[in-house]
């Protein structure tokens, strides 16, 4: 029997939003591969507001799962000269301002091109360009990993609010809490600590198992600053939101 191999899409890297004048097609972007989320259709001859505001509404429904399963990075690639961009900020800024500000926020992007059908979204993620924007927003939102990071260390709380070796991750994760007490928010580990692993089927099973149960889960660069912080604490640490945070 052949076993199964797991974890082929890789680890969740960012969001894209590939937007254009009759459609906004939206892609997980993975370590390994490009996964097609949702097609979102907009008339065009219908160019009110109130079509508009469910157009774009469409697409903040379509980006929360990614949101609440920790990944925030979202890059929006529109045309040269086209303002579908604008227009969509221009929506969040005034009905979804927890996209842009609070502790859900999430980091945007954005790049002139084309991403609406798999063969544009292949070509642009093949593109340099891409590449660099990818850094620069992961890197932005593995700062305010960092910041949030250090606020649970530093935190005087009496409770425990960070688990640092596997065995106790998993144990917490696999076991149920009690819905009144302290809950499990972020599972934190470096891309080195995963490819490193020794138990990695366990590991990706924590993982799926994590992600079921709604703590969030991200895979950051072990060279960037939130990285190397978790690898002082052996590359994987979950942290744990108290009630009276």
């Amino acid at each position: 029997m052949t076993k199964k191999k797991s974890y082929r899409r890789g680890y969740a890297v960012a969001t894209v939003v590939g937007l254009n004048t009759n459609q906004a097609v939206v892609w997980s972007v993975f370590s390994r591969v490009v996964k097609a989320e949702k097609t979102i259709k907009r008339n065009v001859y219908e160019t009110n507001s109130k079509t508009m505001y469910t157009f774009h509404e469409e697409i903040v429904n379509a980006l929360r799962p990614s949101v609440q399963s920790g990944v925030r990075s979202i890059i929006l690639v529109s045309p040269h000269r086209s303002n579908y961009t604008e227009q969509f900020f221009q929506h969040i800024k005034t009905h979804q301002s927890w996209l842009i500000q609070g502790s859900s926020k999430v980091s945007f992007a954005e790049m002139a091109g084309t991403a609406t059908s798999l063969a544009e979204i292949t070509t642009l993620t093949r593109d340099p360009k891409f590449k660099q924007v990818i850094a620069q927003i992961t890197e932005k939102e593995t700062g305010d990993l960092l910041e949030l990071l250090e606020k649970r260390f530093s935190s005087s709380n009496q409770e425990p609010l960070a688990l640092y070796s596997f065995e106790e991750i998993e144990t917490n994760i696999l076991n149920p809490r009690k819905k009144d007490g302290p809950q499990l928010e972020y599972l934190l580990l470096t891309d080195e600590f995963l490819s490193r692993s020794s138990q990695k089927d366990r590991l990706h099973r924590l993982i799926q198992i994590a992600a079921n149960k709604h703590v969030k889960t991200r895979v950051v660069k072990a060279d960037s600053p939130a990285g190397k912080r978790l690898t002082q604490f052996g590359g994987i640490v979950c942290l744990i939101k108290s009630p009276v945070i």
